[in-house]
């Protein structure tokens, strides 16, 4: 067995290790029975060439994977185990709702401004109570609230609530939790006493955040809503200014993604971006390496948030395995990548929806969308390369993220594979024009003016495709979906794929 299947197999078992452990509390006395049984296993090998009646050579080695494979499996569990430990030992949640209590903080992001309100997270300090947490703080639109103030706040903590903005993100209170906020206040007194002095790291950030404050007065400057509301979300990934008819309008029309910071997103576009290089005429060394400069320089656009950089390895992981070409090295690239993600965040495998969406979509591009690229060829026989290129691209990631997406929104765009269509083409053209314009345009007032012409028609476009599409009946929602119905899909849609790669092998690899 290879060294890097071997560490695939590892990956896999950690990973099992946590998947099990989030789904039911598993006794001790269990892991310790899989922990001794590792143990020996192991033994066994390393004493094997004394003892002659044991397994040797190809037995020996698969006994040995599965030894650190258990051993791997009880690490998955351990680790779940300690964040459910520091959840449940977490000192500043166990004073949710006990009273009025002033806390002074730090605010540790960029403040989520909204049309009416805004958020903000407020890293706080208890000596000798708390020690450092976070907290989510709801309050006013104004005052306007930035990076490092330091704020002392007046009111009840509570447990954050279910929802967000009327939809159901699963649990909103799961959902803040795998970031670390078991604590929130709502609309409490707040009065600014200063300003935290930053370190290295965090003046580079905080020049960013200037940056993209910039960025964002040029784009509102050269558009109106609610133009620049989709170039504000395509370019920066904020959906702050954002009216609840257009959110509803773009889930109805299954575009919501691309007017966001997410891991399907990103590989969607990076997808799109090597297409066009390659059509262009560039070797694919070539576009990997021009597709990556932009992926990052896009993830600094955003301001660098957790879900933005993990949209970006997700990116990043699918150039990988198209550089690399062989879908066996590019699986065992996704298992790496998500057991580290994993090993600093255990919490990102149940809680996170965009981390199961952007892993998904990266297997949809793996796995299925050659195979569709090459079905629609043989039907066609004829050369449309950048037609099919989109059209598998959408499809294959679509069709591997839609039961996540069901069971956790409960929506069905009846028109999404229509709409994805019609302005994937055009999402690279408008990034490029909206980098110019916003960074361009922040600076001189006129040439943004001039680069902001063919962006309004792209922008133009994409508003029509939406308005044309969003009628209520383009989709359905759907409620209290069982979890079996994604297991079961995604088993028959890996049989299928297995099926097909297997019989084709020599066609489709």
């Amino acid at each position: 067995m290879s060294p890097s299947k071997t560490l695939f197999f590892l990956c896999l078992s950690f990973i099992t290790g946590i998947f099990l452990e989030s789904l039911v509390e598993i006794p001790q006395f269990f892991v310790w029975v899989i922990l001794f049984l590792a143990v020996l296993i192991i033994f066994i090998f390393l004493i094997s060439r004394e003892v002659s009646f044991l397994p040797r050579g190809k037995k020996l080695t698969i006994m040995l994977v599965v030894g650190f494979c258990l051993l791997f499996l009880v690490l998955g569990v351990a680790r779940m185990q300690i964040s459910e430990f520091n959840i449940a030992n977490n000192k500043l949640s166990k004073l949710n709702g006990k009273g009025q209590i002033v806390l002074t903080g730090t605010i540790y992001s960029e403040p989520d401004v909204r049309d009416t309100y805004q958020k903000i997270k407020v890293k706080v300090g208890l000596p000798a109570q708390a020690g450092d947490s976070l907290i989510l703080v709801t309050t006013n639109r104004y005052p306007e609230y930035e990076y490092l103030d330091v704020i002392k706040l007046i009111g009840k903590l509570e447990t954050p609530g279910q929802t967000e903005d009327g939809a159901i993100l699963g649990s909103y209170k799961n959902y803040l939790m795998k970031d670390g906020i078991y604590s929130a206040m709502n609309f409490v007194a707040i009065e600014k006493i200063g300003q935290a002095k930053p370190n290295i790291l965090q003046k580079i950030y905080s020049t960013i955040l200037w940056s993209k404050q910039k960025i964002r007065e040029s784009i509102r400057h050269n558009f109106s809503p609610p133009q620049s509301s989709i170039l504000e979300g395509t370019i920066l990934g904020d959906n702050g200014a954002m009216t609840s008819d257009l959110k509803n309008k773009l889930n109805i029309t299954g575009l919501r993604h691309i007017i966001a910071v997410s891991g399907t997103h990103v590989v969607i576009l990076s997808a799109i971006i090597m297409s066009v290089l390659l059509a262009f005429g560039f070797w694919r060394g070539q576009a990997f390496y021009i597709a990556l400069i932009f992926i990052c320089i896009y993830i600094v656009f955003t301001g660098l948030p957790p879900s933005g950089v993990r949209a970006g390895i997700m990116g990043l992981i699918y150039l990988l395995s198209q550089k690399i070409g062989r879908q066996t090295m590019s699986s065992r690239l996704i298992a790496l990548a998500c057991a580290l993600m994993l090993l600093i965040n255990p919490l990102l495998l149940f809680y996170d929806v965009g981390f199961q969406l952007s892993f998904l979509a990266v297997l949809g591009l793996i796995y299925l969308e050659p195979l569709i690229k090459n079905f629609i060829k043989r039907l066609t026989k004829e050369k449309v390369e950048d037609f099919v290129g989109i059209f598998s691209t959408t499809f294959a990631a679509q069709i591997f993220t839609l039961p996540i997406m069901i069971y956790n929104f409960g929506n069905v765009s009846f028109v999404s594979p229509i709409t994805n269509l019609l302005v994937l083409p055009i999402v690279y053209g408008l990034m490029v024009f909206g980098f110019l314009v916003s960074t361009i345009g922040a600076l001189f007032d006129f040439l943004g003016w001039i680069l902001s012409i063919p962006c309004w028609f792209l922008l133009t476009y994409f508003v029509k495709v939406i308005d044309i599409f969003s009628q209520p009946q383009m989709a359905k929602s759907i409620t209290n979906v069982s979890w079996v119905w994604p297991v079961v899909f995604y088993l028959i849609l890996g049989s299928v794929i297995w099926f097909l790669k297997t019989k084709y092998n020599k066609e489709f690899i």
